[in-house]
């Protein structure tokens, strides 16, 4: 017989177990319940696989002494990018989130702009605000480091420039993550989890056991781990990640996934235009004249010819 019901969210889980923060402040571990793994799979609209940060309803049965997941509450936002490995499908890798954040280093390893156009376009795919961390500003200086990336602040995208070492930017950062749900996402070894550490000194030990497990079960952990942090708000610190594809959206609306794209769309001589090769083509004219950066362009024509791909295999 159920005693207990309540809410609260999920921390971390890899699909067997979930580690779940009630309202109450207490913090349990709770299996998913029979009826919703299967309602996980019926159906023409699957019921969307648990992800962190989504809110459920827990239950805990005095029969068998542990608690279960008994209902997961509508999500209000998700970020997901195609599922790794070419597999089709999408993984969530955080639910009800306010904003993205986006982590890369300027050394070490080397920057890859497409790697960060890609994540960008996902953020605006989901309808999330970005902002772009360039970590390890120390192994290059500050002048180098606005340098490679002012065409993201011309765009309008905030960036932070950090360094652990040096302490540089942690007060500004610290002050944009309080009172949000955000997710900290990039590649492997730029420094996400040195960077809470040295956000939220407190918390070392656990972000890194957690990030070290969530390396080394990367292909069963679904979005990482989220952490309450000081003063409201809490981040997911998610696994560093490897490949990066778009989800769900159509090669023909991914165009507006690139926010300077936007004046020029509509004015295009085709309706239809892809901004290929076309003649009078908008967008073309607005980076031949230095106002979309080709980089950028390059970087939508690169994932527009993923989505077709993928449209049409």
């Amino acid at each position: 017989m159920t005693q207990r019901r309540e809410h609260g969210i999920v921390l971390e889980g890899t699909g067997g177990v979930w580690r779940v923060r009630t309202d109450e402040g207490e913090t349990i571990d709770a299996s998913l319940r029979g009826r919703l793994k299967r309602e996980a799979t019926a159906g023409e609209e699957p019921a969307p696989r648990l992800a962190v940060g989504d809110r459920v309803v827990v239950e805990f049965d005095d029969r068998a002494r542990a608690w279960a997941i008994a209902g997961i509450e509508p999500r209000r936002s998700q970020l997901g990018r195609r599922a790794p490995g070419g597999r089709r499908g999408e993984r969530v890798l955080a639910a009800n989130v306010d904003q993205v954040v986006l982590v890369f280093a300027i050394a070490n390893p080397e920057p890859h702009v497409a790697m960060l156009d890609r994540f960008l376009a996902i953020a605006e795919a989901s309808e999330l605000p970005a902002r772009i961390v360039v970590n390890k500003v120390d192994l290059a200086g500050l002048a180098a480091a606005r340098e490679r990336f002012d065409l993201y602040t011309r765009v309008g995208y905030p960036m932070h420039l950090t360094s652990v070492k040096q302490g540089q930017g942690l007060d500004d950062l610290r002050t944009a993550l309080g009172g949000r749900a955000s997710v900290l996402t990039g590649p492997s070894g730029v420094g996400k989890s040195s960077l809470l550490n040295a956000l939220y000194p407190g918390l070392e030990l656990r972000i890194g056991e957690i990030s070290e497990s969530v390396n080394k079960g990367r292909h069963t952990t679904v979005g990482g781990y989220l952490h309450p942090i000081p003063g409201g708000g809490y981040v997911v610190d998610t696994p560093g990640l490897r490949e990066v594809g778009l989800w769900g959206v159509p090669s023909t609306a991914l165009d507006d996934c690139f926010p300077e794209f936007r004046p020029h769309l509509g004015n295009c001589r085709f309706g239809d235009c892809a901004h290929r090769a076309e003649p009078a083509c908008a967008v073309r004219e607005a980076v031949e004249r230095g106002d979309i950066a080709r980089s950028r362009h390059a970087s939508y024509l690169k994932l527009r010819e993923e989505l077709e791909a993928n449209e049409h295999p």
